[in-house]
């Protein structure tokens, strides 16, 4: 049974468009929504979406930072060498410059945040089907 299916209509903001631009960064389907379209501003910031399953690759944003704010479903965040955290709406994450981490939907839940990036990303390995699914929902 798959949970949380009310987040793929968008909780609070729109869900937007298949993530085909980082979609290499990914195992599973996700979705993007700007939401912050300043060139004036240098901070990104964008409602992401995952389906159930979907994470993205271990990375790490460098001359900056990235904080989720998790808006809906249910999800992981990890950081190398720590326990994964299961996220529930209303939780904030801060991940600071130089950490590689990942983050994505628990297997059975959509899951959604809002993503505040500053920095460059660098994208590395996925995370393995071995490490996701030794994961207790």
């Amino acid at each position: 049974m798959v949970k949380n299916e009310n987040v793929k209509n968008g909780i609070i903001f729109p869900v937007g468009e298949p993530n085909v631009e980082y979609g290499k960064y990914f195992v599973g389907q996700s979705y993007l929504q700007g939401l912050v379209n300043d060139p004036a501003v240098n901070v990104g910031v964008g409602n992401v979406t995952f389906e159930p399953g979907c994470r993205n690759n271990w990375h790490i944003h460098h001359d900056g930072y990235q904080i989720l704010l998790v808006t809906g479903g249910e999800g992981w965040y990890q950081e190398a060498g720590q326990p994964a955290q299961l996220l529930h709406p209303g939780d904030v994450i801060v991940t600071h410059d130089g950490v590689k981490h990942w983050h994505g939907a628990t297997k059975d839940s959509w899951f959604e945040h809002i993503a505040i990036t500053a920095g460059t990303p660098e994208w590395l390995e996925p995370v393995s089907d071995a490490e996701y699914d030794q994961l207790e929902d």
